[in-house]
């Protein structure tokens, strides 16, 4: 049915059951409960015998156990009493509801038609299977947990045996051809379904595992990991090893464990195109989608998982390549970290997850703190195998976001499952862990057209698309309406408002009025575009420089399935954001608008706005109004250099997590909103606007800022060739070349990205990108009188100092975009 490389809503989520600590006890039983398997196949005999390597294979089975039930913590103390109860309830419910039959082992969990249309390609529902195998986890789980209701009751097990042998005889066995989606065959099913094993080991029977391990075997292969490719790489190649690594546990297969280890070497190094992590910190799956918040995260927790698993072992992971992971903490992971949660620019379709179907009362919707909160856990996790000062780091990381996560803290977040929670709940005990504060600065992220500034009380981050990646990812029904989530959506957040686009912003915002786009009002399908970000522009010059403090960014914008097309700019400077656009033309005879913002001000969230000093009491309506400036209070101002015409909005939007997921919630959630907008006519020709975001300025500030704007700000150019700004209060000069000229003090012979900063001491540093990846040679001026170049890279192939300073770079087109800084002593 599912010829993708994921299920219709989150199958990840299918395989968190609950958790807490490992049992003080063993249970212990010879005879296996349940269903009698006919004898196993001579394929499915077991591996190595021998009293050292069982050993070794209990030890790493213990430690498992340990990893997916959590560990020191009490069982009694809150919220572990709570958690571990709900895991009893939830345990009692599925058992309670079982009812094996010839096409199911629940009755709303059909993995196939009795009389099947056995043509039919499509036929059946293998995400069923996934979802059965992960039930019987949930039990299994409550089985040995303590605190559960249900810890040591033999009827369960009985039950949960019985349910695992009626799964492997009915469908999941050797005899059974892979159909539907395989992911759920590969990965969904056989994690759980070992999992389970894992935790009733000394229940199963000789048979017993010798079924599974042949079924295990049957549909994930040996060659599945034979070649770095297809449905094998990243995050997805991390779960097919943690799939062999447990089968070889369980099944006591020296080989296979073996494998499991190497084949995981191919997901270290920096990869330069396609799935994986690159040297600049960013994290691509699925091709051209940028996914560090959600493959990422599952690829950055199965290998937390696998580090410790292996450790000290005859299979522990020695390739240097690790070490890349372990870096990457910082480098890719972090970046993206705000206050607890990750963001949503870099989680794909998981965006659109929310509420799925038949969500109980008061569960938590899959947001972007509960996304961070499972990224942080595996931080914990990682920094139990890292370095001593890498772990002192990690952990104080890890203590600030959960002391600063104010609207969903972790410690309260009940999808975060009980190991992670025990994670998290150690470290926040350890009164030796220092939280460390939110870092300043810059990451442009040049391998997946993203971009995060930080300064003090806030923070913002920047979608982009091009070429390389996809204006959006729809695929299972998911994310049906993210078309312009790269078309320069800016993300920020200011204190007090981590829940921007937590509180049902998906299903409620205007998609055609994502803050930051410029967009033409053409309406597009849901879905638009094709499965699996196929939607991805014709469009090369997409990134910029930055010193790490500072930076100029800029998106060559051609619309997805339209005709528009634009420049835009972003300069982030200490606390404005200026944002240029020109060149804007669109034929689709629909009308075009930059959105200035669209902030979310919740259920019923009213919040003044102010236009020039005055007041808006009709904020409850649609106007335009020419505007120096606004502010919207509480949140942040806005500064128009030229004036502009703003359309300002304040409405109430309904929608569904059905309306954008097709396993959603059919719950309807109301929201208010501001929207400023620039409108641009219908068909426009060559239109502009230029606006500075001041997040978390207050109104006074906004105003200041305002009226001082000439002394503060001189934008150098704004059109299609060239935009550039000049903020000499902090020595920052920085103009996007889309063509070969001039723009203030500085000149390009070619396309590119420049910085220059002045700094106090009688340095500067010019930073220069090539985002188009075309030029092999080009050629920048500054006048400014330069005594000396102090640093180049290797890219340039030239230099001229004296009254002016002339740079010639070669070779900007293997760089990847990234900046190349040269330090320069000023005359």
């Amino acid at each position: 049915m599912f010829k993708s490389s994921s299920p219709r809503f989150d199958r990840r989520a299918l395989l968190r059951a609950g958790g807490g600590a490992s049992l003080a006890f063993t249970l212990t039983g010879t005879a296996a409960a349940g269903t009698a398997l006919s004898p196993a196949p001579a394929a499915a005999q077991l591996g190595e015998q021998g009293a050292g390597a069982e050993d070794e294979f209990a030890r790493l089975r213990a430690r498992w156990r340990e990893l997916v039930l959590g560990s020191g913590f009490r069982p009694t103390a809150e919220p572990f009493k709570s958690r571990l109860a709900d895991l009893g309830r939830q345990a009692a419910e599925w058992r309670a509801e079982m009812r094996p039959a010839a096409g199911s082992l629940w009755p709303d969990a059909v993995w196939a038609d009795p009389e099947p249309d056995t043509d039919s390609e499509s036929y059946g529902f293998s995400d069923k299977i996934q979802v059965s195998a992960t039930r019987l986890l949930t039990m299994a789980t409550a089985y040995v947990q303590p605190g559960t209701g249900l810890t040591g009751d033999t009827g369960l097990r009985a039950d949960v045996l019985t349910g695992m042998d009626h799964l492997v005889e009915r469908v999941y066995n050797e005899r059974q051809q892979r159909y539907g989606n395989w992911y759920n065959w590969q990965i969904g099913a056989p994690q759980a379904l070992l999992d389970s094993c894992v935790l009733l080991f000394d229940q199963l029977g000789a048979d017993r595992v010798a079924r599974l391990v042949a079924a295990v075997d049957h549909f994930v292969p040996d060659s599945a990991v034979a070649r770095y490719e297809g449905t094998s790489t990243g995050a997805n190649r991390v779960d097919l090893c943690r799939v062999l690594a447990l089968r070889g546990l369980v099944g006591r297969s020296s080989a296979k464990v073996a494998l499991a280890r190497d084949a995981l070497s191919p997901v270290f190094p920096y990869v330069t195109g396609g799935d994986g992590l690159y040297r600049d910190g960013s994290f691509v799956q699925h091709r051209n989608v940028a996914y560090t918040g959600s493959y990422g995260a599952v690829f950055l927790g199965g290998l937390g998982l696998l580090f410790t698993l292996l450790a000290d072992s005859t299979w522990q992971i020695t390739d240097p390549g690790r070490q890349i992971v372990l870096d990457s903490v910082e480098h890719a992971w972090a970046p993206f970290l705000h206050n607890g949660l990750v963001m949503d620019c870099v989680s794909g379709r998981a965006i659109s997850r929310g509420l799925p179907k038949n969500a109980k009362p008061g569960a938590a919707p899959q947001d972007d703190h509960v996304r961070g909160h499972s990224i942080i856990a595996s931080i914990a996790l990682m920094a139990q195998g890292a370095s001593a000062a890498e772990r002192s780091r990690w952990r104080g990381m890890v203590k600030g976001w959960l002391h600063r996560d104010r609207y969903r803290p972790a410690l309260t977040d009940s999808a975060l499952d009980v190991p992670r929670l025990a994670r998290l709940r150690e470290i926040e005990d350890d009164d030796a862990v220092r939280p460390l504060p939110e870092p300043h600065g810059h990451r442009l992220f040049a391998a997946m057209d993203r971009a995060v500034h930080r300064r003090a009380g806030w923070t913002a981050a920047l979608g982009m698309a091009s070429r390389r990646i996809a204006h959006y990812e729809y695929g299972n029904g998911e994310n049906a309406r993210g078309w312009h989530t790269g078309s320069g959506m800016l993300s920020w957040w200011a204190d007090g408002h981590d829940g921007q686009y937590s509180d049902a912003f998906w299903p409620t915002v205007d998609p055609y009025r994502l803050p930051g786009t410029t967009v033409s009002m053409k309406r597009l399908t849901d879905g638009h575009g094709g499965n699996w970000g196929q939607p991805v522009p014709d469009a090369d010059w997409v990134g910029g420089a930055t010193d790490g403090s500072y930076a100029a960014v800029g998106q060559d914008l051609r619309g997805p399935f339209s005709t528009l097309k634009t420049r835009k700019s972003w300069f982030f400077a200490d606390e404005e954001i200026v944002c240029l656009g020109a060149g804007i033309s669109c034929a689709d005879g629909t009308a075009v608008e930059t959105v200035v913002d669209n902030r979310n001000l919740g259920a019923d969230g009213d919040p003044l706005l102010v236009v020039d000093g005055h007041p808006q009491d009709d904020r409850s309506a649609a106007r335009t109004r020419t505007a120096r400036w606004a502010h919207l209070a509480g949140h942040g101002g806005y500064y128009f250099p030229a004036g502009a015409q703003l359309h300002t909005r304040r409405e109430t939007r309904t929608g569904r997590w059905s309306d954008i997921n097709a396993g959603g919630s059919d719950k309807e959630f109301s929201r208010r909103y501001q929207t400023l907008s620039m409108h641009h006519g219908t068909d426009p020709e060559g239109e502009e606007y230029a606006y500075v975001l001041l997040p978390a300025a207050s109104r006074a500030r906004t105003a200041a800022y305002a009226a001082s704007a000439r002394g503060r700000l001189t934008i150098l150019a704004n059109d299609a060739d060239r935009q550039g700004i000049r903020l000499p209060r902090i020595g920052v000069t920085a103009v996007n070349f889309w063509t070969a000229g001039e723009a203030g003090t500085l000149t390009a012979d070619g396309p590119c990205s420049v910085l220059v900063r002045e700094k106090r001491d009688g340095t500067a540093v010019l930073c220069v990108a090539d985002p188009s990846r075309s030029r092999e040679e080009l050629r920048i001026r500054w006048e400014h009188p330069v005594a000396s170049v102090l640093s180049k890279p290797s890219t340039v192939t030239a230099v001229e100092t004296g009254s002016s300073l002339g740079l010639r770079f070669a070779g900007l087109q293997r760089t990847g975009g990234t900046t190349q800084t040269v330090k320069v002593r000023l005359r």
